[in-house]
């Protein structure tokens, strides 16, 4: 299956001892959140149904910037992903490249 690494997103595979992850890059960058959000989700399902069948012992994560991750994935929208499990979400720090964990 072909992944589409597209300059708006990107996906990339780690290793670290036993545990593996693929990890989704969105921007969010268009004038609606929501039209951004819809396509995010909408392609992280499909990334984890590829994997799931192809590396099923890899995590699919959904890395946003920690601007994003603070305005976008909170209240009501935090829990609301996170009781349907539809996305593991995790912020970063574009200069700094720090990581921001979201409870997933």
């Amino acid at each position: 299956m072909y992944v589409d690494l597209g300059a708006e997103r990107l996906l990339m595979a780690a290793e670290k001892g036993d545990q593996k992850i693929a990890v989704e890059i969105k921007s969010f960058l268009s004038k609606s959140e929501i039209d951004d959000l819809e396509k995010a989700l909408g392609q992280y399902a499909l990334y984890r149904a590829v994997l799931a069948e192809l590396e099923p012992d890899r995590t699919l994560l959904l890395a946003v910037t920690k601007d994003v991750l603070r305005d976008i994935f909170k209240g009501e929208m935090r829990e609301l992903l996170q009781k349907y499990n539809l996305a593991r979400v995790i912020g970063f720090d574009p200069q700094t490249e720090e990581i921001t964990p979201w409870l997933t």
